[in-house]
């Protein structure tokens, strides 16, 4: 990849707030630190000093903004191949994780697969437009052109991923690509970190419950179609992407129709 700039960025290149100031212990490669690595750690450092759990994955995205020249950025959590959206910097980013989820195929999910970044700098031409051919349509009309889906986890197991998005074509130079996986591990430590049930605070407590709600929708649709049906658990999830997509709804908007018994992902 070409270096396409030597700049902390925001929204689609255009130069954001540098990061200066004080450089305490960061990220190291072996013995030799690497200065903008240390940069950056002091952005992050400093954006979530005292956060409450629930409120570090959004920050977290605004952070991305910072020291990356993408437009958006969103994390979600793997979750038997339906992503849980943890946080997002605005309307498009969280819109691009619900499609993923809806559809069920996008680079969020081949990261969290694969274990490996999935990078995809132009939706609209050559490889990338033809890796995930439905996203790939739903991503260009809501305005994103290039995509980045960077794993959240450690060498053994991705627990989600860092999504960025761009509206203009472009890859992310090596240093960027360093900054952004500099973000996800400090994600993966604030995911690892996330309070169990019994001892979070109210606001931790609503925040949970809220994202478990929300997935035991889908999979409660998903139980009932394959009792209505007789078929399987891949092929009931399948339906309800199907349908929604054709619908223009997501899977949990869909799935919220089914458990309540207005909606049958019947082929009639």
């Amino acid at each position: 990849m070409r270096p396409s700039s030597e700049r902390y960025g925001g929204p689609d290149g255009d130069p954001g707030p540098g990061g200066e100031g004080p450089r305490p212990p960061g990220p190291c490669d072996g013995t030799e630190c690497d200065p903008d690595l240390l940069r950056a750690a002091t952005v992050i450092t400093e954006e979530v000093r005292d956060l409450r759990p629930h409120e570090v994955p959004d920050r977290l995205c605004a952070v991305a903004l910072r020291l990356l020249p993408v437009a958006g950025a969103s994390v979600s959590l793997s979750g038997e191949g339906m992503p849980v959206r943890l946080g997002a910097s605005g309307e498009l980013a969280a819109g691009l994780a619900e499609i993923q989820a809806s559809l069920g195929e996008g680079p969020c999910l081949d990261a969290a697969r694969e274990g490996s970044p999935v990078l995809a700098p132009d939706l609209r031409d050559g490889r990338d437009a033809h890796r995930w051919p439905v996203f790939a349509l739903a991503a260009t009309a809501a305005g994103a052109r290039a995509v980045y889906s960077i794993p959240v986890g450690d060498s053994e197991v991705t627990v989600g991923t860092l999504d960025l998005h761009r509206t203009l074509p472009g890859p992310l130079s090596a240093r960027e690509l360093r900054r952004a996986e500099l973000v996800a591990r400090v994600m993966a430590l604030a995911v690892t970190a996330l309070p169990r049930q019994e001892n979070a605070g109210a606001a931790d407590e609503d925040w949970l419950s809220g994202l478990a709600a929300e997935h035991d929708e889908v999979y409660q649709a998903v139980g009932m179609t394959m009792a209505q049906l007789g078929i399987g658990a891949d092929e009931a999830l399948a339906r309800l992407r199907g349908h929604a997509f054709a619908q223009g709804r997501t899977a949990l908007e869909l799935a919220r129709e089914v458990v309540a018994r207005r909606e049958r992902l019947d082929d009639g």
